[in-house]
């Protein structure tokens, strides 16, 4: 990454720190971005320069910024020790740490990706969280089993997120409860796996689309 780039990076994840305090109150909408801007010491010109697409931009990048903080708290951990199934545990609930200061900001954006024009962004969204944290958890699929774990998990994150929203037990307790659940249940419902297959048996092959750097 160069100079020019790690700058805008640094620029861009200011405003967006700053623009989350004001989410609860304005929304995602442009308001909130000039505002967090202009906390964070950039004019309104400075935002859209680093945020050219705006908010869909600004929520694209707060998504990446929470993927990277799950990741890095995911190699603080022994995964090798763990199960397959608490490594995922461990993904989703690290994500959720790392947003936890700003839970109000987050239940406005639910109902910003939740509208007709956003639910494109959001399912982009969601399925780049579930692949960061399958391919964090091992796995190294390049049959149909890539779309099968990521179709299985992308519900158990969405419905934990919304559990979480609502949660006022004592370090989400019960957030962390119900996740192990839904991790359960996605494993062990009859006939699902088969009907995830078959919605994804017309995509390529996963092995020709997706390469990791080794």
């Amino acid at each position: 990454m160069t100079m020019a780039n790690e700058n805008l990076s640094a620029r861009r994840d200011e405003i967006m720190l700053a623009t989350l305090a004001h989410a609860p109150f304005d929304g995602w909408t442009r308001r909130a971005l000039t505002t967090g801007a202009k906390d964070a010491g950039f004019g309104p010109e400075e935002a859209l320069l680093a945020f050219p697409g705006g908010i869909p931009d600004l929520v694209d990048h707060l998504a990446v910024w929470a993927d990277g903080r799950m990741l890095a708290a995911l190699a603080k951990m022994d995964l090798d020790a763990m199960r397959v199934r608490d490594r995922v545990a461990a993904g989703v609930r690290a994500r959720l740490q790392a947003l936890s200061p700003y839970r109000e900001a987050m239940r406005r954006l639910v109902s910003y990706l939740a509208m007709p024009q956003n639910l494109p962004l959001a399912g982009r969204l969601t399925w780049r969280t579930v692949d960061a944290v399958w391919y964090a958890a091992g796995d190294n699929a390049s049959d149909f089993n890539y779309y099968t774990k990521r179709g299985l998990l992308a519900p158990v994150l969405t419905t934990t997120v919304l559990y979480w929203l609502n949660d006022e037990t004592e370090d989400f307790a019960d957030t962390w409860a119900f996740l192990d659940r839904r991790i359960g249940d996605a494993l062990k419902v009859p006939g699902l796996k088969a009907r995830i297959e078959k919605a994804f048996s017309s995509f390529p092959r996963p092995s020709r689309l997706f390469r990791r750097p080794g």
